[in-house]
C-alpha cells in the first residue's frame, strides 16, 4: 500500500474482515491486524445468519457454498409444559428463515476475499491511522486500554457446544427447547436441507457444564438425546465439546478520540461493543450490522470529513445502539422468563407461547425483524 492507511481494524474475525472488505470496496485504504497466533484457528460453532447478513456477505462474494450454509425452513420452539411456537419460511413467503453457517467455511471465504483486495494491507501489529476500529471480541484488550467501561451482566449459565450426528434427517428445521431448569437446548441443521448433522448449543447451569464436558461420549450422547426428546433419534458426537460462560454486555462508549491523539479516533464494533444471550442466535447478525452501518456512514460522509470525524462516528453509534439494546432486552427477557418457576408462572408462559403461535400478524412482524428486514 503506497499511501498510509485511513482505517486500522484491530481484530480479523468475521466482523473485522467484513468491515475491511466493505471499506475497501469504497476505495478506503485499510490496515487489517491479523496476529500470527490467530491464523489457522478453527471453531466448532455454527452461526445463524439472517437475510440481511446473507445479502451483505453475498455482496462481498464471501457467502459460503450450499454445503456450508444450510437454510432453515422451519423453527420449532418448545416450552416446558406443552408450550410451542412454530416459525415457517413458507408462511413468511421467503426461501429461508435463516442459514446455519459453518464458521471455518465462512472465515475461509472472507480470508480469500481479503487476500485479493488491493486496498487491504494485512499487518501483524496495529498501525497509526485517522480511525481505529476495534473488532477484537468481548475480551478486547484494546477496549480496556482505551478506558472504556464494559458493563457485563453474567448469567449463571455456560453454553456447551458440539457437532452431532443424528439418526434422522433434520429436514432443515431448527429446534429449540426451554425446560423448567432454565436450560435452553438448540439443535441447528447442518449439511444441507436433508442432512443429518446438527450443531448443538446447550445453555446449562454453570455447575452442570463441567460435568457435561467430562462425561464419556456415550453418556453425553444419551443426555443430549433425552434433552431433545428424541426428536431426531439417537445423537452421536462428531466433534470435541466446548463451553463458555454466558453474559450480556454493552460498552458505555462506542467511539472517541485516541488518548493523547485528538486528531485520531476509535470505534468499537461486534462483541467488543456488545454481547447478548445466544438463545435467539442474533449475536453475529448484530456485529455484521455494525460493520454495515459504520461502512455506510463513512461512504456517505461529506467529502471534506475525515473517516475519523467525531460527528460521523456518533452517527454510527446512535444508529446501532438502539437496535442492540432492543435485542439484548428481548433475549434477556426470554431467559429470565424461563429461569423462574414460582407459582403459576410456568403455566402462564406456556399459555403465552400457544397464544403467540396463533397471532399471525405479530409473529410475521417479529420474524421479519429477526431476519433483518426492517420494513
Amino acid at each position: 500500500m503506497a499511501l498510509p492507511p485511513e482505517v486500522c481494524i484491530r481484530g480479523a474475525g468475521i466482523v473485522g474482515r467484513t468491515l475491511a472488505l466493505l471499506l475497501a470496496r469504497e476505495r478506503v485504504r485499510v490496515a487489517l491486524v491479523v496476529p500470527a497466533a490467530a491464523q489457522g484457528k478453527q471453531d466448532i460453532r455454527a452461526y445463524a445468519l439472517n437475510t440481511a447478513s446473507r445479502t451483505l456477505l453475498e455482496s462481498l462474494r464471501a457467502w459460503p457454498d450450499a454445503a456450508h450454509a444450510t437454510p432453515v425452513r422451519e423453527m420449532l420452539v418448545h416450552g416446558d409444559e406443552g408450550g410451542r411456537v412454530q416459525f415457517s419460511a413458507v408462511r413468511q413467503k421467503v426461501d429461508a428463515l435463516a442459514w446455519i453457517v459453518d464458521v471455518p467455511a465462512l472465515e475461509q471465504q472472507l480470508a480469500d476475499a481479503v487476500r485479493f483486495q488491493p486496498q487491504i494491507e494485512v499487518v501483524t501489529e496495529p498501525v497509526a491511522a485517522p480511525l481505529t476500529v476495534v473488532c477484537e471480541g468481548k475480551a478486547s484488550t484494546t477496549r480496556e486500554a482505551l478506558g472504556v467501561s464494559y458493563e457485563v451482566t453474567r448469567y449463571p449459565q455456560h453454553a456447551v457446544a458440539a457437532r452431532l450426528q443424528a439418526a434422522q434427517s433434520h429436514d432443515g428445521i431448527a429446534r429449540q427447547w426451554f425446560n423448567d431448569k432454565g436450560e435452553v437446548l438448540a439443535l441447528l441443521p447442518l449439511g444441507g436441507t436433508h442432512g443429518t448433522e446438527v450443531a448443538l448449543v446447550w445453555s446449562v447451569g454453570q455447575l452442570r457444564a463441567p460435568a457435561l464436558l467430562a462425561q464419556a461420549d456415550e453418556e453425553f450422547n444419551a443426555a443430549v438425546t433425552e434433552a431433545s426428546h428424541n426428536a431426531l433419534g439417537a445423537l452421536q458426537l462428531k466433534s470435541e465439546r466446548a463451553a463458555w460462560p454466558l453474559a450480556r454486555a454493552i460498552a458505555d462508549r462506542w467511539t472517541g478520540a485516541m488518548p493523547g491523539q485528538p486528531t485520531r479516533s476509535w470505534a468499537l464494533a461486534g462483541d467488543a461493543a456488545h454481547t447478548v444471550h445466544p438463545l435467539a442466535g442474533q449475536g453475529l447478525n448484530l456485529g455484521l450490522a455494525d460493520a454495515a452501518a459504520l461502512a455506510e456512514v463513512i461512504k456517505t460522509r461529506d467529502y471534506w470529513r475525515s473517516v475519523g470525524d467525531a460527528r460521523l462516528l456518533r452517527r454510527y453509534e446512535r444508529a446501532r445502539r438502539a437496535d442492540v439494546l432492543q435485542m439484548s432486552l428481548a433475549t434477556d427477557g426470554l431467559q429470565q422468563l424461563f429461569s423462574h418457576n414460582v407459582g403459576p408462572l410456568p403455566a402462564l408462559r406456556n399459555w403465552g407461547m400457544r397464544g403467540f403461535d396463533r397471532t399471525r400478524l405479530v409473529k410475521h412482524w417479529i420474524t421479519a425483524q429477526a431476519m433483518g428486514l426492517k420494513a
